[in-house]
């Protein structure tokens, strides 16, 4: 899954910057549903990280059926809070 395809299909564009507060809601909200119907574990990584860049990606433990997935996501948010310090201090 590439993040310009998930951009499109739950917010109807690319550019985060054209999003409505609408359609960004109802983007999270059509990217819950299918993180909670898919059953492939790398989809659902990639939807719950879309999740969790936009500030709504629910709790490990229910995102998460296995110990080794929690921990990749957690290296996940560890990696972007990490991204994020670094955009600070340019």
């Amino acid at each position: 899954m590439q993040l310009d395809d998930l951009l499109r299909r739950y917010f109807g564009t690319d550019d985060p910057s054209q999003m409505t507060p609408a359609a960004l809601e109802a983007g999270k909200e059509r990217c819950l549903v299918d993180l909670g119907l898919e059953k492939d574990p790398g989809k659902r990584f990639a939807l719950w990280s879309l999740l969790f860049m936009l500030g709504a990606a629910p709790d490990l433990d229910v995102a998460f059926k296995t110990e080794e997935e929690r921990e990749a996501a957690r290296n996940f948010m560890d990696l972007m809070i990490a991204s994020e310090l670094q955009d600070g201090e340019d």
